[in-house]
């Protein structure tokens, strides 16, 4: 009977070791991979802190951007009020606006005679009008602005309402 037992501590001596073996497999993957994770952690934090200051210049240059052409345009307003000709500066001055608004890809929004649409226009008033088609626009308040295909300024206008119908 001594030597079954000493077959089944024998065996069971073997398995602890097995399962220690494996254990120590186990802790040493658990290790790598906590390793592996805390790396990542890391290059995405550094992912996220390198995009935000890429996005905070990315917004500083276009303000300096824009900073540059209002300082451009109070330089023109300044020398067209000293000017003797002040009517000639200032259509200087319109036009270089209106070639910044170009190169901005910045177009106004038609109304007269459109029909009136809430995603373009903002109606103020709407008037009777027997000769002229209902929700047209019949007046322009505030002139709109598209950038691209997006709204800058909706525009302000006056609708026709027709009773006749």
């Amino acid at each position: 009977m001594a030597k079954v037992k000493t077959i089944k501590q024998k065996e069971l001596q073997e398995k602890l070791k097995e399962k220690e073996t494996e254990l120590k497999k186990l802790k040493e993957e658990l290790k790598k991979t906590r390793e592996k994770l805390l790396r990542s952690y890391a290059d995405y934090q550094n992912y996220q802190k390198r995009i935000e200051k890429e996005t905070r210049e990315k917004i500083e240059k276009a303000k300096e951007d824009l900073l540059l052409q209002i300082l451009d345009l109070y330089e023109n307003l300044n020398l067209a009020y000293k000017d003797k000709s002040p009517k000639k500066a200032i259509g200087v001055m319109i036009k270089n606006i209106e070639k910044l608004m170009e190169k901005e890809k910045i177009k106004p929004i038609e109304t007269i005679g459109k029909k009136f649409d809430h995603n373009l226009h903002h109606a103020i008033s709407v008037i009777e009008k027997n000769d002229v088609e209902d929700g047209i626009i019949i007046d322009e308040i505030k002139k709109g602005y598209l950038i691209e295909d997006r709204i800058l300024r909706p525009s302000i206008v006056v609708v026709a309402k027709n009773t006749k119908k």
